[in-house]
This record gives structure tokens, C-alpha cells and sequence, in this order.
């Protein structure tokens, strides 16, 4: 396994280093990439590491396989893992302090493999800025019901997507606008992801036997007015978060479902009463992450079809749909076209129709149709805008969203 063309920008040499520098160096450079996670692969005769960086694994170094294992053991033992345990699989964390004076908290995994251990460093950026609402990617049709779904007193919104779709960057984002002083706010998470002042977080401990819905009993007797649930895993948290918004809280949680309309189906799979959910549920948002086009080199195509962008004219400005862009490269976005991500939405807010057919335990596809009938920007016309907006590309979209998600509403 060599570097391609395309990584040759992300390569890095610390084959001469001592195990402690060379994973130094790979963090501190990993940080430099703003990557989320670093890879380290065990094969027979080497050690790859990779970076995810906006989404994407990038080759970072081939180091030696006596180099490569003793970095693996290295990151373990700062870790407070047991080094010498390499059968089965093993959980760390490390709050590492480099030079720079960036805290970043690593949480770590190792796993068996045919050659050996595999690692993964999670970074959750101690010090990171949250953030805000309106930096998300989302439309500002879509912004402004999401904010009036936050100013409820009570009831249950879901945040829903597939693992690293950014389903906690946009929870913390909706922390971020409520946390005023005027609400008492608890969270439950697995892990904290980011401290943020005035708000009581607690982390699940599973070696404690500490789980969410544990949490959540306690989280109630502490008069909380919203409650964060990182998310919702089991029939006993997601009836206790269900009851919980009945009751009079804000509640906000993460589950997976496919799309906005498959937040509720994936609840009453949990075994949740089709009347509790339809008299707690405030809305469902899904979403997804695409990359944005570098700004300094995107290009424009020579024609479009102006049609393209007709089911979403009444959301363009007058400049906006006339040409789409797809990517280059240069310098400033390391050669790969795109220099950041945005999220892609939809979200479903539940009015008394769409109750109904909660109650009444109707199918996806009969909400999915209400909710597009009364004004839900689907994922088809969200991905539609972010493109003829410049922001990302028609491939960029296709790679990121499932196609059948794409194609023109039943």
C-alpha cells in the first residue's frame, strides 16, 4: 500500500523518529488538518496511518512494522490501556497537551486483526468554538422553524442521521442558542464532546453500569427545564425521554433513521405508544454532511440546464441557479477541490395532521408526503440548492446522500 497521487499532499515522513515523537508528530499534524480521527492499520509488513480529514481517510505514513507497533503500544500505555492485551478489544482516553496548547481529548479503540492490533484516535477538541445555528448549512426557511421548535417549552425534537453525519455538532448548536441563563439545561452523553459553560453535563459510564436511561431517571430529579440525550439506543431511554417531554421538559436527541419522516418510525420500533409520541414529538431533523467547494478554485460549467433548478427557484435569489461548479484544485484545499463541510437537511415539524397519523401508526412514506405538503424542503430540493447555490457539486452530493433519497418525491 503506497500513497496515490491525491495523497501525496497529505504525506508525511516520521519513519527516523522515535515512536513518542512520531506519534507526536502525527497528532500534532493531524490537528493541523482539523481530521477527526487517526488510523492506525496493522498489516504484515507495515503500519499504515490515515487521517479522516472532511470526511474522507487520507494516507498519512508507512511506517515499519516494528516502528508501527511500538507507536501502537506507546499511544496504549499514555492511555492507561494495557499495553501487553492485544486478543480483545480495548477502550482508552488521553488528554493530550502538546506544544501548541491546544487540548484535545483522544478517545481511543483498539481492535484485533489478522496481522495485529488496529488503533483509532477520536479527537474531541477541548477548545473548540461551538457552532452557531445559522453556520450549519441549513436554509433560512429551515433555520427559523428549527429556532421556533427550540423556543417550545417543552415536547421532543430528534436529530437524526447516520454515524458522522454531525448529528452532535448540530445538537450543541442548538445548546448554544438556548443556553440564555434562562433554562436550566442537563445533558447525557457518551462522550462529552465539548464543556460548555452553564449547561450540567453527565457522561455515561458503562463500566459503572451507568447507561442512558440510568442517567435520565436521575437527570429528571434534578428540575432540569430542557435535557440533552446524546442518544437514544433502547426501549427503556427512549420511553423515558418520550414521557419526560410529555411531562412538561425540552428534550433533544439522536437516534438513526434514514429520513425526517423515519425518526418516527424508528421510535415505535423502540416500542414507544403511537399516542405519547404523537403528543411529545415538536419536530425530526436528518441530515448529512457534504463537502463545500474550495472557494479559490472551484470552476464553473460552461451550460446548464436552467430547468434543473426549477423546483427550487422560490427559495434562489435572482443570481442564484444560473450555473453549478465542480472542483479543482490548488494549494489552499490541498488539492482536493473542497476546503470545509456543510450539513444537508430535512426537517419535519409536526402539526396536528401529522399527529394524527402518528397516532393512527400510518406509514413513513403517508408522513414523509404530509410533511413535504405542508412546506418540508425535502433532501432532494436542499441538496438541489446548496448546488445551484456554488456550495458543493453534483458528484459531492450523489457521494454523500443514497440516491433513492434523491429522486424526484413519490
Amino acid at each position: 500500500m503506497k500513497p496515490t497521487a491525491e495523497d501525496t499532499a497529505f504525506h508525511i515522513d516520521v519513519n527516523n523518529l522515535s515512536p513518542q515523537q512520531a506519534v507526536e508528530r502525527l497528532i500534532a499534524y493531524s490537528l493541523e488538518l482539523t481530521a477527526s480521527d487517526l488510523f492506525f492499520a496493522t498489516n504484515e509488513t507495515h503500519v499504515a496511518v490515515s487521517a479522516r480529514y472532511l470526511g474522507i481517510p487520507h494516507l498519512l505514513s508507512i511506517l515499519p512494522g516494528e516502528l508501527g507497533r511500538r507507536c501502537v503500544s506507546h499511544i496504549k500505555s499514555v492511555a492507561g490501556m494495557e499495553a501487553s492485551e492485544r486478543r480483545r478489544p480495548l477502550d482508552g482516553r488521553w488528554i493530550h497537551e502538546p506544544d501548541s496548547g491546544r487540548s484535545v481529548d483522544l478517545r481511543i479503540n483498539t481492535i484485533p486483526t489478522l496481522h495485529g492490533e488496529d488503533l483509532t484516535l477520536r479527537f474531541l477538541e477541548r477548545d473548540s468554538k461551538l457552532i452557531a445555528l445559522e453556520k450549519l448549512g441549513m436554509d433560512a426557511s429551515d433555520q427559523n422553524r428549527l429556532r421556533s421548535l427550540l423556543n417550545r417549552p417543552s415536547g421532543l425534537i430528534l436529530v437524526t442521521g447516520p454515524t458522522g453525519s454531525g448529528k452532535t455538532t448540530t445538537l450543541y448548536a442548538c445548546l448554544a442558542h438556548l443556553n440564555t441563563g434562562k433554562r436550566k439545561i442537563n445533558t447525557i452523553e457518551d462522550p462529552i464532546e465539548y464543556e460548555m459553560t452553564g449547561i450540567r453535563q453527565s457522561q455515561v459510564n458503562v463500566k459503572a453500569e451507568v447507561d442512558f436511561a440510568d442517567l435520565l431517571r436521575s437527570v429528571l430529579r434534578q428540575a432540569p427545564d430542557v435535557i440533552m440525550v446524546g442518544e437514544v439506543r433502547d426501549p427503556m431511554t427512549a420511553d423515558i425521554a418520550v414521557r419526560a417531554a410529555n411531562s412538561g421538559h425540552l428534550v433533544l436527541a439522536t437516534l438513526h433513521a434514514p429520513v425526517a419522516a423515519g425518526a418516527v418510525q424508528s421510535m415505535l420500533g423502540l416500542g414507544v405508544h403511537p399516542p405519547f409520541l404523537a403528543s411529545s414529538l415538536q419536530g425530526a431533523l436528518v441530515q448529512r454532511l457534504v463537502r463545500n467547494l474550495c472557494p479559490h478554485c472551484k470552476v464553473p460549467f460552461d451550460s446548464v440546464d436552467s430547468a434543473m433548478f426549477d423546483e427550487v427557484r422560490p427559495w434562489l435569489a435572482s443570481n442564484e441557479g444560473r450555473q453549478f461548479y465542480g472542483p479543482s484544485k490548488c494549494s489552499q484545499c490541498r488539492m482536493e477541490g473542497y476546503g470545509s463541510r456543510s450539513g444537508i437537511f430535512e426537517l419535519l415539524t409536526v402539526s396536528k395532521p401529522i399527529r394524527k397519523l402518528i397516532q393512527e401508526k400510518q406509514s413513513m412514506a403517508a408522513i414523509r408526503q404530509k410533511a413535504v405538503e405542508e412546506g418540508m424542503i425535502p433532501f432532494r430540493q436542499a441538496a438541489l440548492l446548496k448546488v445551484a447555490r456554488g456550495e458543493t457539486s453534483i458528484d459531492e452530493v450523489f457521494r454523500a446522500i443514497p440516491s433513492e433519497y434523491l429522486d424526484d418525491e413519490e
